[in-house]
């Protein structure tokens, strides 16, 4: 299946492909153990003509799902089953729902959907096995933050120049984090290329650690902190955020240590600004906080707008 663009549900995905790959399948495992063509036309629900087409091998199939061993033993599976009369197509249809729900459950069809709908593309989506439900949209909106804050950072005049040479990240929190896992950041970081930020990957949960471990003590300590990024230190930026309203907080750069040492910081509050100046092995970092991704970036691009 090719790249298509627009809307396309789950359920055409199934159709178009899943349910024709599994139709083909069987009337090949069927016909190899004697079935007659009529036989497994009434078995599957179509027409004899379509069975020879099947048979003939001029139907349009995904080898991605003919060739996975999950369908073939399920189909292997439904046609000892149905030829030994041990199974009847009822018993075949929970078979074969049973198979659909892994394939949907970020498998074959979840990539099916994604080609078929590149804006899917990254965004971990899992729809089809949890249904709209409050937590699933907490995440999309989450990892729908960071996508959001990350091209803002990286459309931004001057930003590039602010990246360390480790690299930035943007990261936002779940409500109520408890680990790394429950807050989504850019997979790899971003650089500085040539005068730009490259943005390698789209955000997934469990990216980060030190962004992510930032923003955890932060929320801890104030659950209304739930984004956060990190830029160069330098007492231009510095001092563009004062010029901004803030007042910039200083850490230690130990990485042992790291968490008590927020925790310690954050102890009359979450500033807009907390930076350490750096150590052996150890690039000075600012660590910019906000409600959410797009907030803290929002900040950090006014102060580097003010960087003279």
């Amino acid at each position: 299946m090719g790249q298509r663009n627009g809307l396309h549900l789950p359920a055409e995905i199934v159709a178009e492909s899943f349910v024709p790959a599994v139709r083909v399948s069987l009337a090949h495992a069927l016909a190899e153990r004697g079935c007659a063509q009529r036989e497994i036309g009434d078995f599957l629900g179509v027409t004899q003509a379509a069975v020879s087409k099947y048979l003939a091998g001029q139907a349009s199939v995904d080898d991605r799902l003919v060739e996975d061993e999950r369908l073939q033993r399920t189909v292997e599976r439904v046609a000892d089953g149905w030829v030994a009369g041990d199974l009847d197509a009822y018993d075949a249809m929970v078979e074969l729902q049973d198979l659909l729900r892994t394939f949907v459950d970020r498998g074959p069809v979840c990539a099916l959907h994604e080609e078929a709908m590149p804006a899917l593309d990254g965004l971990e989506c899992d729809l089809c096995v949890r249904g709209p439900d409050a937590a699933a949209a907490r995440e999309r909106e989450t990892l729908r933050d960071v996508r959001v804050a990350v091209r803002t950072f990286a459309a931004a005049d001057d930003a590039a120049a602010h990246v360390p040479n480790v690299g930035t990240n943007v990261a936002s929190a779940l409500p109520n984090p408890t680990s790394d896992a429950d807050v989504a950041a850019v997979p790899g970081r971003l650089h500085a290329v040539r005068g730009r930020v490259d943005v390698p990957s789209d955000p997934a949960f469990g990216a980060s650690q030190h962004v992510a471990g930032a923003v955890l003590v932060a929320n801890d300590a104030d659950s209304t902190i739930r984004g956060a990024l990190d830029l160069a230190t330098s007492d231009a930026l510095l001092d563009a955020a004062r010029e901004q309203g803030y007042d910039p907080v200083e850490f230690d750069a130990a990485y042992e240590g790291r968490a008590d040492e927020l925790r310690a910081t954050f102890a009359d509050g979450v500033p807009a600004f907390a930076y350490h100046r750096g150590a052996y092995g150890i690039e000075p970092v600012c660590y910019v906080f906000g409600t959410d991704a797009r907030d803290a970036v929002t900040r950090a691009l006014d102060a580097i707008a003010a960087v003279e």
